[in-house]
């Protein structure tokens, strides 16, 4: 999988992506390129990407600060919606708008942070009508999450009347669009960050309350008071064992990220004496007929304004530099891509 890397050599047909390389003695560039579409890899659908986004994983595997790659070179980027324009899976024809999550996209499979995109059919969903490529990549990898640990908590039967629901990591990607979810659902969320100066943001997407991360992140009891009917975590660690010890008898915890941690220093006592569930939830690996639902969701269910409140947009050639700004936390909400004309 060779890519040339001049865009004089590939000419008029040239595709611009950002290239994620290591040289033989393993030092590490990311960079925008102009590469021959021919370099692609195999794939059954061909689309011409239009916006792609930044989510926690982009920015580790563009800053190379965790093994996120596993093949090189690679075209980051494990998001991206655009228009198809070549297929030969059955479930696709030119011209529709497609949106594609995960699948081994920026790791293993060249990525969507590029012009064009030689992506598999099976991975990919039917954009809703009601929602643009742009909107699309402001949900992301991390709005979809979101989703998908909304529709985890309502199947293990959490109802608006239940009681309060906290929201780790709220400022972030996953959080905001979980609060933003949870609080159009009739929910009273409450918000933990640890920027206090997104306390107004948090509060405009619906938080009814925000409170410091400080709270949850340093080792707790292994029970504490019971305080919230459910809990969508994407902090992991000291956060996610906190949030357990205060969960209401019966409650749950959609766990689904890492930003504090991957260890889980806890105690089975939530469990055994409350009956608390602990839901993990996956997106890159999510069933197609689970994606497809979360997209119908989140087509009805996410407020246009709220979700172009957490929007930051910068075009390709800018998409380096703010991958170091969401890993250095200077980063809320979600980052769009421009990436077509």
């Amino acid at each position: 999988m060779q890519a040339s890397h001049n865009s004089r050599e590939t000419g008029r047909d040239a595709m611009r992506a950002l290239m994620l390389e290591k040289d033989a003695a393993g030092a590490f560039r990311a960079s925008v390129q102009s590469l021959d579409p021919s370099a692609l890899p195999p794939g059954d659908v061909r689309v011409a990407i239009e916006y792609s986004t930044l989510n926690y994983k982009d920015g580790l595997a563009i800053t190379q600060k965790a093994p996120v790659v596993r093949s090189w070179p690679m075209v980051a980027g494990i998001d991206g919606a655009g228009t198809v324009l070549h297929s030969e899976h059955p479930a696709f024809k030119p011209g529709d708008r497609v949106v594609h999550n995960g699948w081994g996209l920026g790791e293993t499979r060249w990525g969507c942070l590029a012009e064009q995109a030689s992506l598999q059919g099976d991975g990919l969903v039917k954009l809703p009508s009601a929602i643009s490529t742009r909107q699309a990549m402001a949900i992301g990898t991390a709005g979809y999450t979101a989703m998908l640990c909304v529709m985890a908590l309502e199947d293990h039967g959490l109802k608006p009347a239940a009681g309060d629901v906290l929201v780790t990591g709220a400022s972030g990607g996953v959080g905001s669009v979980a609060v933003a979810l949870l609080a159009r659902g009739g929910y009273r969320v409450v918000a933990a960050t640890g920027k206090a100066h997104e306390a107004d943001y948090l509060q405009a997407l619906g938080a009814a309350q925000v409170i410091d991360r400080a709270e949850l992140a340093a080792p707790g009891k292994p029970l504490q008071k019971e305080r919230w009917a459910a809990v969508v975590d994407a902090v992991g660690s000291h956060t996610l064992v906190n949030a357990l010890a205060q969960t209401r008898y019966g409650g749950a915890v959609a766990a689904c990220g890492l930003a504090q941690g991957g260890d889980l220093p806890g105690s089975v006592m939530p469990f055994i004496l409350r009956g608390v569930s602990l839901l993990g939830v996956d997106s890159v690996m999510a069933p197609l007929d689970r994606r497809q639902l979360a997209w119908q969701r989140l087509a009805r269910d996410l407020d246009p304004q709220s979700l172009e409140r957490m929007v930051t947009e910068v075009d390709l050639d800018g998409a380096v530099a703010a991958a170091q700004r969401l890993m250095d936390g200077q980063v809320r909400g979600r980052v769009v891509v421009k990436v077509g004309p």
